[in-house]
């Protein structure tokens, strides 16, 4: 007969399991690097609800909660004989409710399903509480109740409560806090302490003069009593709300600190802008890639789309692209920080870039002209670099230019003619900053993803050592920074790194409308060297540089192999363009030391790669001078 009916019980407990919706749908919430809450998301239906469990509340609150509502919670199967039995006598004697008699679990079994309070309704109460008292461990139970409980209005939780109550992680409660919460749980419209203040402070009372020992000691009742009451709601915590609404729930790579700061600078520099512009700011360390403050936009302001997370807009960089193409040109031997050269108009078959004040510095170093971000010496590096080889690099530290449709990159791609974001700038900046070494930014705790050396390190660090100078209105030092603007004022940037950090600004229209009169350096510098200033100083030395005499670059007889680069890994199965510029004609072009045919008044030759494998390729000109370079086929 026992066998029988335990049977027909768990028959009847699988078919019927406890409504577990409510528990379930809590709200998200977002945490910092040390668990700090940035954000919180309402669950369903606006209600402010959030998981907690036993841990996350103090001992002192489970223990006058036990104290107050369910003294032999500990013990009892989910239904306190005792304690009905007196309700009952009571309600006998008396002619009406004096005591409930309902258990912590009889209350979760009720959280979990509302009902109109009938007998009933009590009876499928009870059931439930037995069958959860077999589901769960009594901490459990706890945690259903600490996440359920009502606070008063759409506030559910003691979590919930916590921060809307005190503005404070539940954690930190303390005794009289503590007290209050589980007293307006018991009447959470007639006891809210910001419309019956008097209530509330009976309800508070009444769970610190309860039999609670041991949970409260009399000084520290007598203590509590005269603590005041919280007289408004706190707002919710709402850092980083744009990354809030895109990831909802865990742990970030933030700090709530500085993302509070950030989010500060951003909000006090809105005040400078033309109007409908906004700004989206991202700091990071250099070394784990981790993102400590992103913020997206002015949350919340309609006229400057708020709603719009600015960081992941696709937008024009501006100069703010030329550090890598300097770096590149580092790297391939091109031209060191004081080879000269020339600043003067010149014309790209149809393309003629000119420099942002129209006027030309002439000879110049390199250093200089990275420095005052000059448009000609860029495009003319990007020519003999070749913006496919540049986009190459770019897409190697994994964050490639966005282009329009079926288009190849070109030389505007030297002044910011492609699409990037801040987060894609921010990661190649990081690159430099990490001595060529790319990898992804992280948003989220875990494991450092592998980084590739996509740049040589000194190649990075000669940019970096360009850069590193002073900001023009004052800020920390040894900062590398560069400025951006793109074509017709519509977007203004500002990037920098110094030893441990990285950080990027953006200014602009969210419309993409053009902004008369904006540069990078007058409106997105100012904000960079704020948020420069948050994190410990890590400067970079400055690079010394003197000028040389020869001007390397732009020297018309001096050999150089454009394509392919050194290093290169390229495709088996098509014939194969080797290009060349500068050198005395004729030409030898040379494959692992043997000729391939060419025209000697040219400077290319088509080869066909005979398979996979590594091959030098080497380039002869009538006075002897060499250039080559070592490639594979696959």
């Amino acid at each position: 007969m026992i066998f029988a009916l335990a049977g027909a019980a768990w028959a009847l407990d699988r078919a019927l399991p406890p409504p577990m919706a409510r528990a379930l749908a809590v709200g998200g919430e977002l945490t910092d690097r040390n668990g700090r809450t940035l954000s919180v998301l309402p669950a369903a239906g606006g209600v402010w609800r959030l998981a907690t469990g036993v841990d996350d509340v103090p001992p002192h609150l489970v223990a006058m909660l036990v104290a107050a509502e369910d003294r032999r919670f500990w013990h009892h199967p989910g239904v306190d004989p005792i304690a009905m039995a007196r309700a009952a006598a009571q309600w006998a004697r008396r002619g009406h409710v004096v005591s409930g008699g309902s258990t912590l679990t009889m209350q979760v079994a009720r959280l979990l399903e509302p009902r109109p309070r009938t007998l009933r309704a009590k009876a499928i109460e009870t059931l439930r509480a037995i069958q959860l008292e077999w589901r769960y461990s009594k901490r459990e139970i706890l945690g259903l109740w600490l996440t359920l409980a009502p606070q008063g209005g759409n506030i559910e939780g003691i979590r919930a409560g916590s921060l809307v109550w005190f503005g404070r992680p539940s954690r930190q409660l303390d005794m009289a806090e503590a007290a209050l919460l589980v007293g307006l749980a018991r009447q959470p419209t007639r006891s809210r302490p910001d419309r019956h203040p008097a209530a509330a402070r009976r309800a508070r009372d009444s769970v610190l003069l309860s039999r609670a020992a041991p949970a409260v000691s009399e000084q520290d009742a007598d203590m509590a009593l005269g603590a005041p009451l919280p007289l408004r709601r706190q707002p919710l915590p709402r850092l980083a709300p744009h990354l809030a609404r895109q990831l909802r729930n865990g742990p970030t790579t933030l700090d709530a600190g500085l993302q509070r700061a950030v989010e500060t600078i951003l909000t006090e520099s809105l005040a400078t802008l033309p109007d409908r512009a906004s700004i989206a700011i991202m700091l990071a360390e250099t070394g784990p890639r981790a993102v400590r403050a992103l913020a997206g936009g002015a949350w919340m302001a309609q006229n400057r789309a708020g709603a719009l997370d600015l960081s992941a807009a696709i937008r024009s960089p501006g100069s703010a692209l030329k550090p890598l193409l300097y770096a590149l040109a580092f790297q391939e031997g091109l031209v060191m920080p004081a080879t000269l050269l020339s600043d003067m108009p010149r014309s790209f078959g149809s393309y003629a870039p000119e420099n942002f004040d129209h006027g030309f510095a002439g000879q110049i170093t390199v250093a200089d002209a990275l420095r005052q971000s000059l448009n000609l010496p860029a495009v003319s590096l990007l020519a003999q670099l070749g913006p496919v080889r540049f986009a190459g690099l770019l897409k190697d530290a994994g964050f490639s230019p966005r282009l329009p449709a079926g288009a190849d990159p070109s030389l505007p791609l030297a002044l910011g003619g492609a699409g990037f974001t801040l987060r894609g700038m921010l990661g190649l900046y990081a690159t430099l900053a990490d001595g060529g070494r790319s990898a992804p930014l992280a948003l989220r705790p875990g494991p450092r993803a592998q980084a590739r050396q996509v740049l040589e390190p000194h190649a990075a660090q000669l940019v970096g050592a360009i850069l590193a100078q002073p900001f023009p209105a004052g800020g920390p030092t040894g900062i590398a920074w560069k400025t951006g603007t793109s074509w017709g004022a519509r977007d203004a940037w500002a990037m920098g790194f110094d030893a441990r950090h990285v950080a990027g600004v953006w200014v602009g229209r969210p419309d993409g409308t053009p902004m008369p009169g904006a540069t990078g350096a007058r409106l997105a510098l100012p904000i960079l060297a704020r948020v420069m200033a948050l994190v410990p100083p890590a400067p970079l030395a400055p690079l010394q540089v003197r000028a040389q005499a020869a001007p390397l670059a732009e020297a018309p007889d001096r050999l150089r192999l454009l394509f392919p680069p050194p290093g290169a890994v390229l495709e088996d199965g098509a014939d194969l363009v080797i290009r060349s510029a500068g050198g005395q004609r004729p030409l030898i072009f040379m494959v692992d030391g043997a000729p391939i045919g060419s025209e000697p008044a040219r400077r290319e030759a088509r080869w066909q790669p005979p398979g996979p494998g590594h091959y030098r390729i080497t380039v002869l000109d009538a006075e002897g001078s060499a250039t080559g370079a070592t490639i594979r086929i696959r």
